[in-house]
């Protein structure tokens, strides 16, 4: 089988060089990015074509590899992908616009007259691993083990790292490369619905 071609998907922010998404990108010659359109583009529709402009380009197999709203990126462009091109997601920290994010990012009433709500709650179409964070500031808990149920999701809990950014003080995951690269092997299977439930108890607890 052709090694697939990791495709990562960035959230609301321009270029961060120190950016964890970044620097796999630099450490994997063949890693296609979409191109992030920052804080005051809030378009869900531009990054979904993006998305799917540079899948559609790629030859061989997929693995997505998103951030914070590049999850919710992902999870809009599956629900109208009907190839089998893309192997699995990786899903980091995502945000559950539950509350409003920090005033420098677009309000929630803008996101929802962009497009981003309501977040899509479909299983998705291919296998997907949920890494969160048990203190992220952008995306409560229990509300984000709910989303890995919906989409079907494994769910990998990162202990507290915040949002996994550099504001949180993280340039470099090196846990992402093992994960990708069970994604890549297709070891991933779709979870049942119930299977985040323990940690969800734990989390209410």
């Amino acid at each position: 089988m052709t090694e697939p071609t990791v495709v990562l998907v960035p959230g609301l922010r321009g270029h961060v060089e120190d950016h964890w998404q970044t620097r796999l990108a630099a450490a994997l010659p063949t890693a296609r990015t979409v191109p992030p359109l920052g804080k005051s583009e809030a378009s869900l529709q531009a990054r979904v074509t993006l998305l799917d402009r540079i899948v559609a380009d790629v030859e061989g197999p997929v693995v997505l590899v998103a951030h914070s709203a590049g999850v919710l990126v992902t999870v809009h462009w599956a629900t109208r992908y009907r190839g089998s091109k893309v192997v699995g997601a990786l899903l980091a920290t995502p945000p559950a616009l539950a509350a409003e994010l920090p005033p420098e990012y677009p309000s929630i009433r803008t996101l929802r007259a962009s497009g981003w709500l309501p977040v899509p709650r479909r299983p998705l179409p291919f296998p997907s691993i949920l890494a969160a964070s048990s203190d992220d500031p952008l995306g409560n808990p229990v509300r984000v083990a709910a989303l890995a149920r919906a989409w079907g999701s494994r769910w990998h809990p990162l202990g507290a790292v915040g949002h996994l950014n550099p504001a949180s003080g993280f340039g470099d995951w090196p846990e992402a490369g093992r994960l990708i690269d069970e994604l890549a092997c297709g070891s991933v299977q779709p979870e049942a619905d119930d299977a985040p439930l323990h940690w969800l108890q734990l989390a209410t607890a």
